[in-house]
């Protein structure tokens, strides 16, 4: 119903910088909310960042101040800038969406990317 597909990942040095993109792709389909999140190896699942249709973001703790979250609602795009980056970023990025239907009254539904690996090297 919907695709994420991540891109971006890669591996820079400690104080580096990437940009991570997400193209969400489905059909009837509304995004209310886009986000990342991300785990590293033998860590839980950390919610990082989300940005709502209207705008509004929320960081979490460890990346304030040096991610910043965006989107272009007219590409179904989120976008995740990352400055500064420290060896602890690295873990695989995940996107995500929550979305309704615009054909049908079934509620909110969420849909995850396959993830892009971020490793920043010391």
């Amino acid at each position: 119903q919907v695709q994420l597909v991540e891109s971006g990942g890669g591996l820079v040095q400690a104080g580096g910088s990437l940009r991570l993109s997400c193209v969400a792709s489905g059909s009837s389909i509304s995004i209310n909310v886009m986000g990342w999140s991300r785990q590293a190896p033998g860590k839980q699942r950390e919610l990082v960042a989300v940005i709502s249709s209207g705008g509004s973001t929320v960081y979490a703790d460890s990346v304030k101040g040096r991610f910043t979250i965006s989107r272009d609602n007219a590409k179904n795009t989120v976008y995740l800038q990352m400055n500064s980056l420290k060896p602890e970023d690295t873990a695989v990025y995940y996107c995500n969406a929550e979305y309704v239907s615009t054909v049908y009254f079934s509620g909110s539904s969420n849909a995850w990317g396959q993830g892009t690996q971020v490793t920043v090297s010391s």
